[in-house]
């Protein structure tokens, strides 16, 4: 049976799981702004609470019936492309050739995971 099928549910577990995305870039993000002798206050709460959020949000994406093993791994994995990219755009941080290669092969692996299967669960 696949789990998703355009339903209702569907598209929900989708924007749950878009949003943990979006929370866990974020904290992480901010995590740049709680380190060194410049650290600030501020940054502490919104790394906090961004993290609560993203796990909420993805529990709840899970609780609409996204498989766990599919879930975390696009949770991840987008995550991990979209913070490198927030590093390289806004904190003019550098991506070598290796890194974007591996960046590629991230997003490749996403796509892959949510093309190759039925999601059955």
């Amino acid at each position: 049976m696949v789990w998703c099928e355009a339903s209702r549910e569907c598209v929900l577990a989708y924007l749950f799981l878009s949003a943990a995305i979006v929370f866990e870039v974020i904290a992480t993000s901010f995590l740049r702004f709680t380190a060194g002798e410049r650290a600030a206050w501020w940054s502490y709460p919104v790394v906090a609470g961004g993290y609560v959020l993203a796990f909420v949000a993805l529990a709840l994406a899970l609780g609409r019936g996204i498989p766990l093993g599919i879930a975390y791994a696009v949770w991840a994995g987008v995550g991990v492309v979209l913070v490198a990219l927030v590093s390289r755009f806004v904190f003019a941080e550098t991506l070598t050739g290796a890194q974007l290669v591996g960046i590629g092969l991230v997003v490749a692996g996403v796509v892959l995971l949510e093309l190759g299967g039925g999601h059955e669960g």
